[in-house]
């Protein structure tokens, strides 16, 4: 089996910078009232700017795809250029389209020459799981390197217009015409961008870093569907697919808007996930002592003291100084944060041969977490 690193790492943030106060100019206003949930969400998030693939006006400038190659194209230098890539595999939430895969739709901007392609679905972990796929192709032998990315482009799913519809519903029935929290929660709460990781068989250049390894969990046996799109939820906990509504409930219903159920959230996703932090260093018998430096992925600053008190409860002391963030510059980009983070992280001159890196990303889709442990060589 072959030592697998990441060679090089990319990101796209499309345009310029968001504030908080800009959001609704670039989302819109829902009925043409303010949000009542904005200013809440803002406040315990404590994401103060991030990205969208939008204009002033919410016209879309960048696809997913355009996103994902743009960051993939950072990759390439005079040592390495599309035509020696040999598998892409991509990872995202939000694909521009059901089909074909978004790998596909990616490989078509790169006009290189045929590779091997994966794609991963999900929420967060998607990123995470196209980068395992292409650790193991590495490590395997089945191909000499593989690009991987993480990537999202919500934006244009969470503009005002694709509520509209249910509000005049509601409307309609006689109902008060507000969307319900657990979709306006989200549009706060996401934004737009892309990274990419270049795997090899061999380290590169000043710095590479080498997946010592990784692991992966899933709870869906235990606990129904957090956050979801293209469907609702039943009085059952299941989920009624988008195709067995009627078209007219699309919009009237908003069945593609993304939702999350926070109270699910809250009950769930750091308890789990600080165990599962526990199993992995158990496993590869590390000491949360050795671990230089900490980047796991929160989609708000409100879990990172929760995060904290979970892991010291189960004997995991990282002190703050370890811990390495960006969400309140960059926001939650979902599958991308963690490709985003550390792309950071590798070149910001803090890293010296030796360090030892912990990724982790949890996804509260139906509650599954992802871990990748790097040395910086």
């Amino acid at each position: 089996m072959n030592d697998v690193y990441i060679t090089k790492a990319g990101k796209c943030l499309p345009n310029e910078p968001i504030s908080n106060d800009e959001m609704e100019s670039y989302l819109g206003l829902i009925n043409e009232k303010a949000s009542k949930a904005r200013r809440i969400v803002l406040r315990n998030n404590g994401i103060k700017t991030r990205y969208y693939a939008l204009d002033k006006n919410g016209n879309p400038t960048h696809t997913n795809a355009d996103l994902t190659n743009t960051a993939i194209e950072q990759l390439y230098d005079d040592s390495f250029s599309k035509y020696d890539v040999e598998m892409l595999s991509c990872g995202t939430s939000t694909p521009d389209n059901l089909l074909p895969s978004h790998a596909a739709m990616v490989h078509g901007l790169m006009k290189n020459k045929s590779v091997e392609l994966n794609s991963s679905s999900g929420v967060c972990c998607a990123g995470m799981n196209a980068l395992k796929v292409g650790y193991l192709s590495v490590k395997s032998g089945n191909t000499q390197n593989a690009v991987c990315t993480g990537s999202e482009r919500v934006s244009n799913w969470m503009l005002a217009n694709k509520f509209n519809n249910e509000v005049i519903n509601l409307e309609k029935l006689e109902e008060q015409p507000i969307v319900a929290f657990k979709k306006d929660f989200l549009r706060w709460m996401l934004s737009d961008g892309a990274g990419a990781f270049l795997l090899e068989n061999k380290p590169k250049g000043e710095l590479s870093l080498k997946i010592e390894w990784m692991e992966a969990y899933s709870f869906a046996h235990e606990l129904e569907a957090c956050m979801y799109a293209g469907g609702d939820k039943l009085e059952d906990g299941t989920i009624k697919p988008w195709a067995d509504y009627d078209p007219s409930q699309w919009l009237s219903e908003s069945i593609f808007a993304i939702k999350q159920d926070v109270k699910l959230l809250d009950a769930h996703v750091l308890k789990i996930g600080s165990d599962c932090i526990k199993t992995s260093l158990e496993k590869h018998v590390v000491d949360a002592s050795e671990i230089d430096y900490f980047l796991p992925h929160v989609s708000s600053h409100y879990f990172v003291d929760k995060l904290q008190k979970e892991l010291q409860e189960r004997n995991l002391h990282i002190p703050d100084e370890k811990w390495f963030l960006n969400l309140s510059r960059i926001g939650n980009v979902g599958s991308a944060s963690i490709y985003i983070v550390v792309e950071e992280l590798m070149n910001s001159g803090k890293l010296k041969k030796g360090d030892k890196i912990m990724l982790i990303v949890p996804e509260s889709g139906r509650f599954s977490y992802a871990h990748a442990f790097l040395t910086v060589c």
